[in-house]
């Protein structure tokens, strides 16, 4: 399949960096840019009422996604937004009876961020280290957890390599020991089985471009038993019972409520569907070339996600060399930084392997054809550039 037959559009490989909106739910969201245009928080009159209890429809479609229930669930304007609320909540509101946060070195640098934020504000804050796996040592956060620990913050599935973290015994150490536990789980939606109340989680990120919906727009769940409580971190009109001021956007809350509703109808399906992509895709690789590293744990992976390093390749360069493929070496959130990824450094990669990794996120909308030209052109691509770097070599020996 040549480009030129691909109506000139790259390849998507790029689904953990966002995803194409469903035609499902446009469709869903377009009266709500039209004729249904209220702010649904004009209680006084029609077009108030409507676009309000749309709002609320989508609430409860996002909270079943999750096994919340709709009372639980918090609009903010995405995954980043929820963290930093989630966090900053806890430890600015309990602060004074306990000030220990729990996170990862993993950890999507949003959390990593807010983290450190808080240890200037105060806060004591550790920080476990991950095995060459991605995964760390559930005994480590047993001895880690104190007296004074108030939060526990994991992802439920790391960004760049789709390690799943085992949330469930996590949460159930948590609840043992009385500790809130918070989970970035934007990755995590529409890709595995969620349920907070199974998995001992009290608050839970979330957002609606991860997963085929509209940018802009996330939740966080926060738990009513135990009832935990928050300080806001920016205040306004008291939307939101008081915890996240502004005006909800009715379009992107009916969409992702439609993007819920669908991820959990067709996960079963979809999840065996990128499976056997992947892995059609990593043995197509590995059989035609040598020098493939798998960064990161198969076994407790997401389907759509594969990550790999390339011996003798810079990954930038490559991706330069294949404008048709549309992939990235790591994290779109700290693409401006011009570090190798931490992710892949906190497992073990040395910089120039963590330079030459390359993230594939498969989606909903890619096909096997696609897969099968991506594969074709990485092989042909790699090939040239170990070839042109041996030709240099032996032009410098003589």
């Amino acid at each position: 399949m040549s480009l030129e037959k691909r109506k000139g559009r790259p390849v998507y490989l790029d689904n953990h960096a966002t995803t194409p909106l469903d035609e499902r739910v446009v469709e869903a969201m377009m009266p709500f840019f039209g004729e249904k245009f209220g702010n649904p928080h004009s209680g006084s009159h029609f077009y108030g009422w409507e676009a309000a209890e749309a709002v609320e429809v989508a609430r409860g479609q996002i909270a079943d996604a999750i096994g919340a229930d709709a009372s639980e669930i918090y609009f903010t304007s995405g995954a980043t937004e929820a963290n930093n609320l989630a966090i900053k909540g806890v430890a600015r509101f309990y602060r004074e009876k306990k000030n220990h946060i729990i996170t990862c070195v993993s950890e999507h640098m949003c959390v990593l961020d807010t983290c450190f934020q808080m240890e200037k504000e105060g806060n004591r804050v550790t920080y476990l280290k991950v095995a060459q796996n991605g995964l760390f040592d559930l005994d480590e956060l047993q001895k880690a957890i104190c007296e004074d620990t108030i939060l526990i913050s994991i992802m439920t599935v790391q960004n760049e390599i789709g390690l799943i973290q085992p949330m469930a015994e996590i949460g159930a150490m948590a609840a043992e020991h009385k500790v809130l536990l918070h989970s970035d789980a934007a990755q995590a939606l529409g890709k595995i089985p969620l349920d907070v109340k199974a998995m001992n989680i009290n608050l839970m990120s979330i957002t609606g471009h991860k997963v085929y919906g509209p940018m802009g727009l996330g939740a966080l769940y926060v738990s009513n038993k135990p009832r935990v409580r928050l300080e806001p971190v920016f205040n306004g009109g008291g939307q939101e019972k008081n915890l996240r001021s502004g005006t909800l956007p009715p379009p992107l809350c009916v969409g992702f409520g439609k993007t819920c509703e669908l991820a959990v109808t067709e996960m079963p399906t979809e999840a065996k569907s990128l499976e056997k992509m992947r892995d059609d895709l990593l043995e197509r690789l590995t059989t035609k070339l040598d020098g493939i590293h798998i960064n990161g744990s198969m076994e407790n992976r997401v389907s759509g996600n594969l990550n790999i390093s390339i011996e003798d390749v810079d990954a930038e360069s490559l991706m330069a060399a294949l404008p048709d493929l549309a992939m990235s070496s790591g994290s779109a959130c700290t693409s401006a930084s011009e570090e190798s990824s931490y992710v892949l450094k906190a497992i073990g990669l040395s910089n120039e392997m963590a330079e030459a990794s390359l993230r594939i996120g498969l989606g909903r909308f890619n096909t096997e054809d696609e897969v099968d030209y991506a594969a074709e052109r990485l092989i042909d691509e790699i090939t040239n550039v170990r070839e042109g770097r041996k030709s240099l070599s032996g032009n410098a020996a003589e």
